[in-house]
Formats: structure tokens, sequence, C-alpha cells
């Protein structure tokens, strides 16, 4: 198991100098994160038709540790608005440049993935759009239109950035009442500023305050925060409840894997008791309708089971 330590501030480097962390020594991983990476006919076939469609996963991008278990069972989570990014966030692998060109068929070809695929729930998140006056929300709201026109019945689950906090933009996404709407808020408000300098804290709850408003009863909220990058874990259960209080339905929590060299340190490895108590204490204690809480948990894991789950606690 990898060894950890105390570095004392000054000693901290990087995208994460001046945070208050412990730094693991590069080594083994703890034994709950190893994954056996394994492809089948389904995970093949999935990366035919995306490459067909022009089509990029945030499986792919984002280098997920899920990518071959969540590909053989015929999910994956798709990336719109290019695979260059306008904003730079400290763990997070996808480019940050600026984007090439506007492609407005994107959702009618994500919606024929979806039919080929065979889905019946599809997720879908983006790159931040700045350099766009709407943020890019017309793609979440024409997509999700494209896979209801198609795939009669098949769920969607939007994932987007903030749109800079343009009230309009959001609302041309919970116009068309996904099931889900999610906005992650990643980490704690201590730590915003250097994980993710253009977002704010009270930006994104404000954003997941107005998406409850205005969707309808049926359809969820949804955020994720990733643990391991410096947090303390009562400042986690202190974001869950501000998160709880702006209306967030679901939840997300996992480990921070570092990509590359590029991105920050990991801080720390949460042990997978920790995670369970932190889903013990968002839905008994905080009312989430659903925390999916684990090493290995992204914001799209078993995304659809999540919304199933929830649906079935929610009240009638």
């Amino acid at each position: 198991m990898s060894e950890v330590r105390r570095l004392p501030l000054a000693t901290v480097q990087g995208p994460a100098r001046n945070l208050e962390m412990d730094e693991v020594v590069e080594g083994r991983k703890p034994p709950w994160l190893k994954v056996r990476f394994k492809t089948g006919p389904n995970f093949q076939d999935l990366r035919r038709i995306t490459t067909e469609g022009g089509l990029h996963t945030v499986c792919e991008e984002a280098m997920c540790p899920n990518i071959s278990e969540c590909w053989e069972m015929r999910e994956a989570t798709f990336l719109i608005g290019g695979d260059h990014c306008t904003r730079r966030c400290a763990f997070c692998d996808v480019t940050t440049a600026p984007p090439l060109g506007y492609d407005t068929d994107e959702p009618r070809r994500l919606a024929e993935a979806v039919e080929r695929m065979g889905l019946r729930y599809a997720v879908i998140t983006g790159v931040a759009r700045d350099d766009l006056v709407d943020g890019g929300a017309w793609l979440y709201a024409e997509a999700t239109r494209q896979i209801r026109a198609r795939v009669p019945g098949c769920g969607v689950e939007l994932l987007t950035p903030d749109f800079k906090g343009d009230p309009d933009a959001l609302r041309q996404v919970t116009d068309e009442a996904p099931q889900v709407l999610a906005h992650n808020i990643e980490t704690v408000p201590r730590l915003m500023r250097r994980v993710r300098p253009a977002f704010t804290y009270e930006g994104s709850l404000e954003f997941l305050r107005r998406a409850r408003d205005w969707l309808p009863p049926s359809s969820f909220t949804k955020s994720n925060i990733i643990a391991g990058m410096g947090e303390r874990h009562d400042e986690v259960v202190q974001t869950m409840r501000d998160l709880r209080d702006a209306g967030c339905d679901l939840l997300t929590i996992g480990q921070y894997l570092r990509p590359s060299d590029l991105q920050m340190p990991v801080a720390r490895w949460v042990h997978p008791d920790e995670f369970a108590e932190w889903k013990r204490i968002g839905e008994q204690q905080l009312g989430f309708a659903w925390v999916e809480s684990g090493p290995l948990v992204r914001s799209s894991y078993h995304a659809g089971k999540q919304y199933r789950a929830a649906g079935e606690r929610a009240p009638s």
C-alpha cells in the first residue's frame, strides 16, 4: 500500500501548491482501487459506433477506470461540444484549448448512436463552451429532443457546466425536462478556487436551486463530489448538506485518481468505510433520494440504476 506522509505547505508544488493536504507517495494503489481492464464484443461494438458517428465519450476523454465494465454493459456517457474545454480544472484530463468549431449536427448523430446501441438510458455531458453565447445549452436541449424523437421511452440524463450563471441558458435545458439534470460541485468550498478556478461554490449551488425549481417533480437533480483532493471528512458532510439544502436529489462520491503529472496530486486514498459512511449520512440523515458512494464511483456510474432506485424511493 502507498505510504502517506504530511508535507509542509511550502513543499507542495504544481497545481496543488498552498493546499493543506497529504501527499500520497507514489507506489501501489490500495487493493480496493485495482481494476481489471477487459474488453469483449460489446466494448468493441460501442467503440465502433462512437467512432463511426464522430462522437466523443467522457469514458475515454476522462480516462474513467470503469470504462470496460460500463461498455460491456452497453452503458456510455457521451461528451458533446467537442473534446476541447474552455476551462481548466486541476483534476481533469480533458484538453483545455480553444474549441474547434460548433457541430450542430452532433445531437442527431448522438441520437442515432443511442438507437444503434440499444440504450434505454442515455447520459450526456460536455466540455465548457464559454465561447458560445449560451454556453452550449442548445446542444444539450437538442440532444434530448433528438433522442426522444428517435428512441421513445429512452431516459436522458444531462450533466452540464454552469453556463456562467445564465438563467436563459439553463431554461433551455430544464424546458426539455430530462429525467436527471446534473451539475457537479466536485469539491468543498475551501478547495474550490484551487481545484475549479473557473467555477464558484455558490454559483454551482445556485444552478442546482434554479434547476430544482424549474424541473417537473418527476425529474431529479444530481451532483458529484471527488474525494482525496485535500478535503476533510467534515467538509464533505457540510458540502453534502449544502447540496441537499439547494434541492439536490442524487449524489455521487468517488476517489480522485490523478490522470497524469499535469494534474494535482492525490492527497489521500479514502477507505471504503468512509465512503459507506457518507452514503449513510446522505440517505438517512440528509434525505437524498440516492447516494452512490465508493472508491470507483463516477458521476455517471450506474446512472440508470441510480435514477430508477431514486424513483422507487420518491414519494408518490
